[in-house]
C-alpha cells in the first residue's frame, strides 16, 4: 500500500518595507546590477515564477484564507499611523505629531517642553485671601477658627524610605487606610480581594486575609463605634465587615446574590464612606446608584437613589467633616456632585461640578469642610475654595501628570489631614522623570493654594509607579503602593548615622506565592505580575524560602534604607 502523504498550504506572506528608512548594502547592490540579466531571465524564469504566484492565489482563494500581511513601518501606538513613533523610551515620552501635547492636552509643544512640566505653578491663579462676609459660612467657620493655629506651620515631609514590604500582595494594591487608634497599623487591599493588616513598626508583624472578598477591593473605613472592625467594599458586588485580629467576615450587602448573570447584570461597588451621626454605610456601584446600610442592624435600608448618569461608575463617595448631612460624589460621566442626605432623591443635587473627562476622586477638606479637591483623567487637579462661593468653575486648575492605562490602580490626589492651612495634597505621578539614568515615578507633594511642587520624593530602587499614597492622620508618615509592595515614608533625620539601621527594615514575602511568568514590560505599563525583585540578588528561577533571608540583603538594600 502506498504511503499517503499530507498536503500544506501556506498563506502568501507579504512584507511592506518602509520607505522612509534607510536602505540596506545589499538592496543598494541589487540596485546598481544591470538591467539587462533581468531582460534574459524573463524569458525562463520569469514566465515560471509568474504561474508559479499564479497558482498560489488561485489555491489561496479556493480555501478562502486572505493573504497574512507583516509590516515592517513604524506604527504609532497613540494614532495607529505609520512613519513615526510614540510612548516611552525610558524616562522620556516622545508625542505624536498628530495629537497635542500629553500633559497638559495643548498643541504647540512636546511633553518635555510643557511648562506645567518644567513649573507646576504655572498658569496657576494663587488662592484670593479676601474676607467673606457670608452670613452662612460665618456660622460654619465657627466651628473650626479655634482649632487653626494663626501662624501657618512649615510643612514636614516624608521623603526617606523607612521600611518595606516586597511582594506582600499577590496583585497591586488598590487601597490603604490607617487605624484610628493604633498609630502603627496598616490596612491594604489589593487587586484579588485579599485586606492585609501590616504593623511597620515591628516590620514582620503581618497578615493577609484572603477569605473576604472574591475581587478588587476598592474602599475601606474602619467602623466609628468599633475600630477593630473594618468595612470594605469590593467589585464582587458586596460590603464585609470584618474583625482585623480574627478575620472572620460578614456580609451586609450583596448585590448579585445569583451569581455572575453577564456583565450587563454585574454590579460591582466602588465608592463608600462611613456617616457616623446616621449610623449610615453609603456605598455606590457601577450603574450610577447610591445604596445605604445601617451600622446598627448590618441591613440595607431604603431603596438605591440614581445620583450619577445611570450606567455610569460612581467611583467615589466622601462626607463632609463639619456637616455629615452633606455628601460628595464622583464618576465617570464626568461630574462631582454634592448632595443633601435628607432630601436625597435622583436629580436633587446641590451642585454638580463639571470636568471634561473622567473624575478618579472628589474630597472635602479635612478640617472645616469648605474646600473641594478633585482628580480628573485630564491631568487635572482642581480646588474649589468654598462650597458657598461660585461652584460654576474651580478656583484653580493644576496640571500634573496622572492619566493612567489600565493596568494601574487610579491616581487620586488627597489632603494632608495634618496641615491646618488645608493646603498641602499627595499625588503619584505618571510621566517617569530621569535621575542618574534611572527612570523613576516621584510622589509629589502639592501646594494646591499656590500650585507649587513643594517637594518630589522618590527612591531609586523603586522603579515602578506608586498610584496610591495615604498621608498619616497624626505621625508625619506616608504609605505608599507601589505594584504589590508597600512602603513607609519619614522625614530624613541628618543626625542619625546610617551605619545603625536595622536591615531587617525590608520584608520580602516570597515562597507561599505561585510563581507568575513575568508579562512584557515593551509597552510601558505597570502590571500586576511585572514586579520587578529590585531587593535581592537572587536569580531569577530561585525562590528565598523564609522572610529571614532579609536579614542578609545586599547592597541594593543598604542603598535602599540611605
Amino acid at each position: 500500500m502506498a504511503p499517503t502523504t499530507r498536503s500544506f498550504s501556506f498563506p502568501r506572506v507579504i512584507i511592506e518595507k518602509d520607505t522612509d528608512s534607510e536602505q540596506s548594502s545589499s538592496e543598494e547592490e541589487d540596485d546598481e546590477e544591470p538591467l539587462h540579466d533581468e531582460d534574459e531571465d524573463e524569458g525562463e524564469n520569469g514566465k515560471d515564477s509568474e504561474n508559479d504566484g499564479q497558482r498560489i492565489e488561485e489555491e489561496s482563494n479556493k480555501k478562502g484564507k486572505a493573504p497574512i500581511t507583516i509590516s515592517l513601518k513604524k506604527v504609532c501606538k497613540v494614532c495607529k499611523r505609520t512613519g513615526h513613533e510614540a510612548g516611552f523610551k525610558g524616562a522620556t515620552y516622545i508625542d505624536c505629531p498628530m495629537k497635542p501635547c500629553f500633559l497638559c492636552k495643548m498643541p504647540g509643544h512636546t511633553t518635555m517642553s510643557c511648562p506645567h512640566r518644567v513649573a507646576t505653578e504655572f498658569g496657576v491663579i494663587p488662592a484670593s485671601h479676601k474676607n467673606t462676609r457670608n452670613a452662612l459660612l460665618y456660622v460654619f467657620e465657627r466651628q473650626f477658627k479655634p482649632h487653626i493655629p494663626p501662624i501657618k506651620p512649615a510643612y514636614v515631609i516624608p521623603d526617606q524610605v523607612n521600611c518595606a514590604v516586597i511582594r506582600y500582595h499577590s496583585r497591586r494594591v488598590t487601597c490603604l487606610e490607617f487605624h484610628p487608634t493604633n498609630n502603627r497599623l496598616l490596612l491594604s487591599g489589593d487587586k484579588k480581594g485579599q485586606v492585609g493588616v501590616w504593623d511597620y513598626d515591628k516590620v514582620h508583624e503581618k497578615v493577609v486575609y484572603g477569605n473576604i472578598h472574591s475581587c478588587i477591593v476598592n474602599n475601606m473605613r474602619f467602623s466609628p463605634t468599633n475600630d477593630g472592625m473594618i468595612y470594605a467594599a469590593s467589585s464582587d458586588g458586596t460590603i464585609s465587615c470584618t474583625d482585623m485580629e480574627t478575620g472572620i467576615s460578614s456580609s451586609l450587602m450583596n448585590l448579585n446574590p445569583d451569581g455572575w448573570q453577564g456583565p450587563n447584570n454585574w454590579r460591582m461597588l466602588y465608592g463608600m464612606d462611613i456617616n457616623p451621626e446616621k449610623h449610615a454605610v453609603f456605598v455606590a456601584d457601577n450603574f450610577g446608584f447610591l445604596y445605604l446600610v445601617d451600622t446598627r442592624s448590618n441591613n440595607k435600608s431604603g431603596q438605591a437613589v440614581l445620583i450619577h448618569k445611570k450606567g455610569s461608575k460612581v467611583v467615589g463617595l466622601h462626607s463632609n467633616p463639619l456637616q455629615p448631612d452633606l455628601l460628595l460624589s464622583c464618576g465617570n460621566d464626568h461630574f462631582a456632585r454634592i448632595w443633601d442626605i435628607r432630601q436625597l432623591v435622583a436629580g436633587s443635587s446641590l451642585h454638580d461640578l463639571a470636568h471634561r473627562r473622567v473624575v478618579n476622586s472628589a474630597y472635602f477638606s479635612p478640617i472645616s469642610g469648605c474646600k473641594i479637591l478633585t482628580t480628573s483623567q485630564d491631568n487635572r487637579i482642581r480646588v474649589w475654595d468654598s462650597i458657598f462661593g461660585n461652584l460654576d468653575s474651580p478656583s484653580r486648575e493644576i496640571v500634573h501628570s496622572h492619566d493612567f492605562n489600565r493596568h494601574l490602580t487610579p491616581f487620586r490626589a488627597e489632603w494632608d489631614p495634618k496641615d491646618p492651612s488645608e493646603s498641602l495634597a499627595v499625588v503619584g505621578r505618571y510621566i517617569s522623570e530621569n535621575y542618574n539614568g534611572i527612570a523613576l515615578h516621584p510622589i509629589d507633594f502639592i501646594d494646591v493654594s499656590t500650585g507649587q511642587l513643594v517637594a518630589e520624593v522618590m527612591d531609586p530602587n523603586i522603579t515602578t509607579i506608586s498610584p496610591v499614597n495615604k498621608l498619616h492622620p497624626r505621625d508625619d508618615v506616608l504609605a505608599s503602593g507601589s505594584s504589590r509592595s508597600l512602603f513607609i515614608w519619614r522625614p530624613k533625620d541628618d543626625h542619625e548615622p546610617t551605619e545603625q539601621k536595622d536591615e531587617r527594615k525590608i520584608v520580602i514575602c516570597t515562597g507561599t506565592e505561585k510563581k507568575r511568568k513575568h508579562k512584557s514590560k515593551n509597552d510601558g505599563s505597570d502590571d500586576d505580575d511585572s514586579d520587578v525583585d529590585k531587593f535581592t540578588s537572587t536569580p531569577k528561577g530561585k525562590n528565598l524560602k523564609s522572610t529571614k533571608s532579609a536579614t542578609k540583603m545586599s547592597s541594593t538594600h543598604r542603598r535602599m534604607k540611605r
